[in-house]
């Protein structure tokens, strides 16, 4: 059908966040829909069906989409804010959900990545990660859930790794908690803030955007031990570099696709965003 054909507004939740809202993210099941706001706040709302919670199993494929023309539901009793979480004391810039867990992340203006989980019918942070120096703006999972990478202002990606209660590697736990430690600081090879981060879920590749007008593409190098992994720049598309690029653009935005030319290297999209400090890549995604 015609662009804008066969959609229909089923709600709108305005009830949770008292300023702007800059991130949105459902997690892997379709039951959860967690939000960043500039409010310092991250909202966690949960989708009923049919005017009953549907909590749907963890990693389960999604429910099936509605027809356009079913009945309305009520937004009240379709979505449910079942929880509002003030962990971080500034702007939270960035959600996401782990791959196959009931665990989120966030990320804010107050240079700390927050972990949350649910716990007896309410959801609460159960780890902060900290050592960036300045604003954090995105995190990502990688495939298995037990890498989180994060990119800031302060122009490094750094990744954290979870170790869980009785770990080989001896790193202190505290109950059944699962612990968060970096173990890789990627540093030097951004001269302004990163803005994205993106981990290909296929080829273990790291993407990031940022405000140098750049993207770069890391791969992890596989002679490097799992407990301190290296990264190596792999692709860059600042002017001088050799990377084959195909563009569809338009007036407000263009579109890229990145392609290296060595096989199994992954595709990047991302989209280019003009402000009138600078020229800045702020999204960046793989094609998987």
């Amino acid at each position: 059908p015609p662009p804008g054909q066969g959609w229909s507004c089923r709600a709108v939740l305005g009830e949770g966040h008292q300023r702007t809202v800059r991130r949105v993210a459902w997690s892997p099941c379709g039951s959860y829909l967690a939000s960043a706001s500039f409010d310092a706040t991250t909202c966690i709302w949960k989708r009923q069906e049919d005017g009953f919670e549907k909590g749907g199993q963890w990693g389960a494929a999604p429910p099936p989409l509605r027809n356009s023309f079913a009945p309305a539901v009520d937004e009240e009793e379709e979505y449910e804010c079942v929880s509002v979480l003030n962990s971080h004391t500034q702007d939270v810039k960035h959600v996401v959900w782990h791959p196959n867990q009931e665990l989120l992340a966030s990320a804010s203006y107050d240079d700390t990545v927050k972990l949350y989980h649910e716990e007896e019918d309410d959801w609460v942070c159960c780890a902060t990660l900290e050592g960036h120096e300045s604003t954090v703006w995105s995190v990502a999972f990688d495939r298995g859930g037990e890498r989180l990478a994060s990119c800031s202002d302060d122009k490094t990606v750094r990744v954290w790794r979870r170790y869980e209660p009785g770990n080989e590697e001896g790193v202190a736990c505290s109950g059944t908690d699962p612990t968060w430690k970096c173990v890789c600081n990627l540093s030097g090879y951004h001269t302004r803030t990163i803005y994205d981060v993106a981990w290909c879920h296929l080829t273990g590749a790291l993407a990031t955007a940022c405000g140098d007008d750049a993207i770069r593409v890391f791969e992890e190098n596989a002679a490097s031990d799992p407990r301190q992994p290296t990264f190596g720049l792999t692709a860059h598309n600042s002017p001088g570099r050799a990377v084959t690029l195909h563009c569809s653009a338009s007036v407000l935005r263009t579109s890229v696709e990145a392609e290296p030319s060595r096989k199994k290297r992954p595709r990047v999209s991302f989209s280019r965003h003009m402000s009138l400090m600078a020229r800045a890549v702020f999204p960046v995604s793989f094609l998987e």
